[in-house]
C-alpha cells in the first residue's frame, strides 16, 4: 500500500541508479525478514533523490510494503519540532488505523506530543522543572511504536530534507538509527549533501551516524551523458539532437532536476534565453507564466514547503476564479503540485521556490510574511493545529514586527517545550531575546511568567500576576539547552545571567534565588561536559540561598547537594544534608523534590548502617512515585533499590526488584530505559553464581545502553566473571573498555572502586603483587570514602587473600608486614552492621592471619559459618576450599572426612560455574591428600539427567525449552532479557550439542527424551 507518497518528477523514464536500486531493495529483502534497516540518502539538490525514493516506493507497494513519507519542513529556515515524523505517522495511522492504535494504547498522552491525534497530550502543562528522561520516553516510545506496527507488515518509513530538519527530529532520528531492533521496517532518510556545509548541524548527525554498522549510506552521483540522452528522449518524446544533447549535458552537469527544466525548455522553444546561471535556469520557467500566476509562486514561497489552499486564498486577495486560474497555470506549467490531501499546494522542487524566494526585494517578503500572519491570526483555523502556534511565531519574526514577533515567539516556544521538542524550544527563546530590547516597553510590561516561564519558579510567586523578564527567558533557555544536549549553549547563557544578577546584587538588587538556581544548572551542566563534578557551583548556590525563608529553589539545591555527597561523599554529614532537603521540600510542599531527597535519605541509612530503615524509605518512595507517575523517580528507584539491596547482601531481593522493573518498562513500551537495572541485575546474579545468566545481562547492558555509566558497571561483572573463570585477557580487555566509559572528570565511588578491586585481582591473578599492593596503595593512602564498605570490604579481602598466597615467597616478604598492617587499619574502619559485611570482615581477619602463618581451622570454620546463609555459592566454595586446606594441614583423622566433604562442594560449585582456577586449587589438593572428588557411582536404578548427559549448561537449557515451545529468538531474547544475538549463538551452541540440523530436530529430540514434559507451544 502506497501512503501518501507524492510523485513529483516530470520525466516519464527512469534512467540509471540501477545500484542504488538494488541497494534499497537489498534492505527491503531484510526488513521482510524481520531485520530492521536504517539507509540515508545524499546527493547534490537536484540530483535526483525524490525519483529514486518514488520507485523504491513503488515497487516495495507492489510487495506488499506499506510506504509513508514525511518531509522536512521549511518555513522562513525554520524547522517544525518533529514535523517529518507527525506526517509520516499520520499517514501511517490512515494506512493501517488498528496496528497503530493498537500499538499506542495507553502511551497516548505521550505520543500526542508528535503525533495529536492520540490523545490530549499537548495540553497538559509540564511542571516546572526540567526533566532530561522525558525526551528519552518520548523517543524510546517511539521507536516502540514502530517496531509493534511493524511486527506483522513491512513498513517503509521515508523522512526527506533532512538538511531542513529541527533539531528535535535530527535527535529521534539518531535515536531510531541506534535503537531499532526488531520489526520488519525500514527506515530512509534524504538530505541534500550540497547543502550540508561544516558549520551545518546535520554534519555532526551524519558523522555519528556514519560509525553505526547498521546504517547504510547511499550518496547519490550526477547523471553520464548516456543518461542524459535517455532522460531528454523521455521529456520530449523523441530522440534528440546531438548538439541538444551535449547543450544541456556541459549546461546541466548532469543535474536531474537542471536537465529536466532544461529540456522542457528546449521543448517550449526558449533555449536561446536561458544563460548559464542556476538562478536564471530555475526562474526562466516562473517568469514564463501569467503575472498572477507568477505572484501566486512569490507568495507560496514565503508560505512553507505546503501552503494550505484557504490560506492562500486569504493572503493572495484574488478572487476565487482568479486564484484557482492563476494555480492552474503555475500546476500545469509543473512548478506548482497539488498535495495528496488535495487541501494545499508546494513546488515541485525546493530549488524553485529558494530561487523565487531569493528573488524577492526585502521589504516584498516582509509584506508577504505579514500577510500571512495577520490572516492566521484573523483565522486561525486556516491551518492544521499542530503547526499554528509555530508558523504564526515565524511569519511575525519574518515580519519584523517585534511587537508582533515576541508574544507569538513565546508562545512557540511553549509549544516546543509541551512537545518535549527542546531544542526548538531554545532557538525560540535565543529568538526572543533577540526581540526583546526591539520590542515596545508597554508590550513587554503586558507579559506575565505565565505558561511562558516554568523553569524557575519563585517561592510566594504567583506567575500570572508575576511580570516576565529578561532573566525569565534566559532561566528557560538554559534549562532548555541543558534538555536537549546543547549544554555550551546553555553555559553561555548561564554565564552571562550570573554575570547580570551579580552585577545587581552589586548595585543592592540582586536576586539571590535565581542566581542559585543559575549555578545548579551550571553544576548539572559541566558534570556532563567534563569540566569537574560540579561540587564548586552547588556550594555557591547553597551560599546564596542560606539564611533565606524555605523555597522551592532551596528545596532542590539542598536535594541536588545531598545527591552529588550520595555519589562523591557519602556519610553522615550527607545524611544530614538529605534530611534537611526532606524537610525543606515538605515546607514548600514540593513532591517531586521530597521522593528526590528521601530517595537519597534513603540509600544513605542503607549506607550508614539503618538497613530496615533505609530500606523501608525506598520501598516508599518508589510506591509513591508510581502513584504520581513520576518517570524520572522512577527511574531513580528502579536503579538505586536493587543497588542498595545488592550492598546489603540481598542479591535475590535485589533480582526479583529488577526484573519487576524491567517488566514495568515493557508494560510501558521503554525497553532501552531498562539498561541502568540490567546491569544491577547483572551485578547481583554474579553474587549469585548465576554467571551465565549474569555474563547475558552485562552483555545485552554493555550492547544497547546508550549512556556510558550503566555500560561501566556492566563491563566491570563481565571482568568479574571472566577472572573467576581465569579469563584473564578478556578480564583486562573489560577493564579498559569499563575505566574508557568512566573517565576521570568525575570519580564516584560507585564506579572507581569495583574497577580498582577487579584491577588488583588481575594483577593478582598474573603474578604481579608488588603491582597489586601499589594500586591497594594509591587506594588506602588517598583516604577511604566513608559508607563505601560495599566496594571495601571486597578489595581488601582481595589484597588480604594476596598477601597470604604469596607467604613464603622471596620476592613478596619485602613489605608485606606493611601491606598487612595497611589492609588491617583499614578494615577497621569499615561497617559490619547487615551479616555480608560482618562475613567479609570474618573473611578479612581470616586471610590476614594465613598471611602472617597464624590462621587455624578454627578461623575458617569461622568465616564458612558466616557466609553459609549468604547465598554467595562462589564466596563460600573458595571458604571451603580453604577450610578443606587448613584441616588437612593439621592432619587430624576426624579432620579428613570433613576435608574430602568440602572439597566436593567446592569442586561441584567450581565446575558449575566455570570457575577453571578455583576448580585447579581444589583438583590440586584432593590430589595432594590422595582424596577422590567423586562419589561412587550412582545406582542402576537412579534417574538420568538427559540434559547434563548432552553438556547443556543452565541457561541453555532454558533456551532449548523455549526453542521447543517454538520461539523465535527475538521472543527468546524478550522472555529471557538477553540480547537476540546472544540468543542465536545459543542455540547454535544447543544444536552443535545435539548433533541435530535445526531447530525443529532440537524440539523433536528434546521431546523424545522427555526433557520439558509440561512445554507448550
Amino acid at each position: 500500500m502506497l501512503g501518501d507518497v507524492e510523485t513529483r518528477s516530470v520525466s516519464p523514464v527512469f534512467v540509471g541508479r540501477a545500484d542504488e536500486l538494488g541497494i534499497l531493495h537489498t534492505a527491503l529483502g531484510r526488513a521482510d525478514a524481520g531485520e530492521p534497516q536504517a539507509l540515508l540518502l545524499g546527493g547534490e539538490a537536484g540530483v535526483g533523490k525524490t525519483r529514486l525514493v518514488e520507485e523504491f516506493a513503488a515497487s516495495a507497494c507492489a510487495r506488499g510494503a506499506v510506504v509513508v513519507t514525511g518531509g522536512c519542513v521549511e518555513i522562513g529556515a525554520d524547522g517544525l519540532p518533529f514535523a517529518p515524523f507527525s506526517t509520516a505517522l499520520r499517514a501511517l495511522r490512515r494506512a493501517l488505523p488498528d496496528e497503530l492504535d493498537r500499538a499506542a494504547a495507553g502511551r497516548e498522552d505521550e505520543l500526542a506530543r508528535i503525533l495529536p491525534e492520540l490523545g490530549d497530550g499537548l495540553t497538559r502543562q509540564r511542571d516546572g522543572r526540567g526533566d532530561e528522561s522525558a525526551t528519552a520516553l518520548l523517543f524510546e516510545l517511539t521507536a516502540r511504536l514502530l517496531e509493534q506496527v511493524a511486527a506483522e507488515r513491512t513498513v517503509v518509513v521515508v523522512l526527506e530534507d533532512l538538511h531542513w530538519a529541527d533539531a528535535s527530529t535530527r535527535h529521534l532520528l539518531a535515536y531510531l538509527f541506534r535503537t531499532l531492533r526488531s520489526g520488519r521496517l525500514a527506515v530512509v532518510a534524504t538530505y541534500r549533501a550540497d547543502d550540508v556545509h561544516r558549520r551545518h548541524p546535520l554534519r555532526p548527525l551524519l558523522a555519528e551516524l556514519d560509525r553505526l554498522r547498521t546504517v547504510t549510506r547511499i550518496e547519490l552521483a550526477r547523471l553520464t551523458r548516456d543518461e542524459v540522452a535517455r532522460q531528454i528522449a523521455g521529456i520530449i518524446a523523441a530522440e534528440p539532437e546531438r548538439s541538444l544533447v551535449d547543450d544541456i549535458f556541459r549546461r546541466s552537469d548532469g543535474n536531474a532536476f537542471f536537465v529536466e527544466e532544461l529540456a522542457v525548455s528546449a521543448a517550449e522553444g526558449c533555449v536561446t534565453g536561458l544563460t548559464d546561471s542556476l538562478r536564471d535556469v530555475l526562474l526562466v520557467r516562473v517568469e514564463s507564466l501569467p503575472e498572477s500566476a507568477q505572484r501566486i509562486a512569490r507568495i507560496c514561497a514565503e508560505g512553507g514547503s505546503t501552503v494550505e489552499y484557504p490560506l492562500l486564498e486569504a493572503v493572495a486577495g484574488l478572487g476565487a476564479d482568479a486564484l484557482i486560474e492563476a494555480l492552474r497555470a503555475a500546476v500545469g506549467a509543473n512548478i506548482l503540485l497539488a498535495t495528496t490531501d488535495g487541501d494545499g499546494y508546494r513546488f515541485r522542487h525546493s530549488l524553485v521556490r529558494e530561487a523565487v524566494s531569493d528573488d524577492l526585494l526585502p521589504g516584498e517578503r516582509s509584506r508577504i510574511n505579514r500577510r500571512y500572519a495577520e490572516a492566521l491570526e484573523a483565522d486561525p483555523a486556516l491551518v492544521p493545529a499542530d503547526s499554528r502556534v509555530m508558523r504564526l511565531a515565524s511569519y511575525w519574526y519574518h515580519a519584523h514586527d517585534a511587537a508582533k514577533a515576541l508574544p507569538a515567539v513565546l508562545d512557540a516556544s511553549v509549544e516546543a517545550r509541551r512537545r518535549h521538542a527542546y531544542s526548538e524550544q531554545l532557538r525560540l527563546l535565543e529568538r526572543a531575546m533577540e526581540l526583546w530590547d526591539g520590542t515596545p516597553q508597554e508590550i513587554r510590561s503586558a507579559l506575565r511568567m505565565g505558561h511562558y516561564a516554568s523553569a524557575y519558579r519563585s517561592c510566594g510567586c504567583d506567575p500570572a500576576e508575576t511580570r516576565l523578564d529578561f532573566l525569565d527567558l534566559m532561566a528557560e533557555a538554559a534549562d532548555a539547552g541543558r534538555l536537549c544536549g546543547e549544554r555550551e549553549r546553555a553555559l553561555k547563557i548561564g554565564k552571562r545571567a550570573i554575570r547580570i544578577l551579580e552585577d545587581a546584587a552589586a548595585d543592592g538588587a540582586g536576586d539571590p534565588l535565581l542566581a542559585a538556581w543559575f549555578w545548579l544548572q551550571r553544576s548539572r551542566i559541566i558534570s556532563h561536559i567534563a569540566r569537574g563534578n560540579g561540587w564548586d557551583e552547588i556550594a555557591k548556590a547553597q551560599e546564596l540561598v542560606r539564611g533565606l525563608p524555605p523555597s522551592a529553589v532551596h528545596a532542590e539545591v539542598l536535594a541536588h547537594a545531598a545527591a552529588w555527597g550520595m555519589l562523591h561523599r557519602p556519610g553522615a554529614e550527607t545524611l544530614a544534608a538529605a534530611e534537611r532537603a526532606v524537610e525543606y521540600a515538605r515546607m514548600v510542599g514540593d513532591q517531586e523534590v521530597e521522593l528526590h531527597a528521601r530517595l537519597v535519605r534513603g540509600g544513605l541509612l542503607v549506607d550508614a548502617g539503618s538497613v530496615e530503615q533505609g530500606f523501608a524509605e525506598l520501598y516508599e518512595v518508589r510506591e509513591r512515585s508510581m502513584e504520581l507517575g513520576l518517570m524520572a523517580r522512577i527511574n531513580n528507584v528502579n536503579v538505586n533499590l536493587p543497588s542498595a539491596l545488592e550492598s546489603a547482601g540481598r542479591s535475590a531481593e535485589s533480582v526479583r526488584i529488577c526484573v519487576e522493573g524491567v517488566a514495568f518498562y515493557h508494560r510501558h513500551g521503554l525497553t532501552d530505559t531498562k539498561g541502568w537495572i540490567v546491569s544491577n541485575k547483572a551485578e547481583s546474579l554474579v553474587s549469585l553464581g548465576r554467571w551465565d545468566e549474569a555474563v547475558d545481562a552485562a552483555g545485552w547492558a554493555h550492547d544497547f545502553c546508550l549512556s556510558d555509566k550503566p555500560r561501566a558497571t556492566a563491563l566491570t561483572q563481565l571482568a568479574a566473571v571472566a577472572l573467576g573463570r581465569g579469563a584473564l585477557q578478556e578480564a583486562a580487555r573489560h577493564l579498559t573498555a569499563a575505566q574508557r566509559c568512566v573517565g576521570t572528570h568525575d570519580p564516584q565511588p560507585q564506579y572507581d572502586l569495583p574497577i580498582a578491586h577487579r584491577v588488583v585481582e588481575l594483577a593478582v591473578a598474573q603474578g604481579r603483587l608488588l603491582d597489586a599492593r601499589a594500586d591497594l596503595a594509591r587506594i588506602v593512602d588517598a583516604g577511604l570514602p566513608p559508607s563505601s564498605q560495599r566496594y571495601l570490604w571486597p578489595l581488601l579481602r582481595t589484597a588480604a587473600e594476596a598477601e597470604a598466597d604469596a607467604r613464603g615467597l622471596p620476592a613478596a616478604d619485602a613489605g608485606r608486614a606493611e601491606a598487612v598492617a595497611r589492609i588491617r587499619a583499614a578494615a577497621k574502619h569499615q561497617a559490619t552492621p547487615v551479616p555480608l559485611w560482618l562475613a567479609h570482615d570474618q573473611w578479612v581477619r581470616t586471610e590476614l592471619l594465613r598471611a602472617e602463618g597464624r590462621d587455624t581451622p578454627d578461623d575458617w570454620s569461622a568465616t564458612v559459618t558466616v557466609l553459609e546463609p549468604l547465598d554467595r555459592p562462589y564466596d563460600l566454595a573458595r571458604a571451603r576450599y580453604r577450610l578443606a586446606a587448613s584441616l588437612l594441614a593439621r592432619a587430624e583423622d576426624d579432620d579428613r572426612d570433613r576435608a574430602t566433604e568440602l572439597l566436593r562442594l567446592a569442586a561441584a560449585v567450581a565446575d558449575h560455574l566455570g570457575a577453571r582456577p578455583l576448580a585447579e586449587s581444589v583438583a590440586l589438593l584432593a590430589q595432594r591428600a590422595r582424596i577422590g572428588l567423586t562419589r561412587d557411582a550412582p545406582r542402576r536404578d537412579a534417574p538420568a539427567d538427559p540434559a547434563g548427559e548432552l553438556g547443556l549448561t543452565s541457561r541453555e537449557r532454558d533456551v532449548l525449552r523455549l526453542v521447543t515451545a517454538g520461539r523465535s529468538n527475538r521472543q527468546i531474547a524478550e522472555e529471557l532479557f538477553i540480547s537476540p544475538k546472544t540468543a542465536s549463538v545459543h542455540v547454535s551452541n544447543i544444536l552443535a550439542k545435539l548433533g541435530v540440523a535445526g531447530r525443529g530436530e532440537a524440539a523433536a529430540l528434546a521431546h523424545r527424551l522427555r526433557l520439558f514434559p509440561a512445554v507448550r507451544s
